[in-house]
């Protein structure tokens, strides 16, 4: 079986990316999930 990763780059998406999160964990397939902020000013690598 392939391993499968999902690349999410945010940017001042603290408004949404739990939401997103929870779409992609909720897909049949297992993933991995990378999360890449580069120093949102909302604070999103916080949340």
């Amino acid at each position: 079986m392939r391993e499968c990763l999902v690349i999410i780059p945010t940017y001042n998406e603290i408004e949404n990316i739990e939401l997103v999160i929870r779409k992609v964990f909720a897909l049949p397939l297992p993933f991995h999930v990378l999360i890449v902020d580069d120093g949102s000013p909302d604070g999103t690598a916080a949340r």
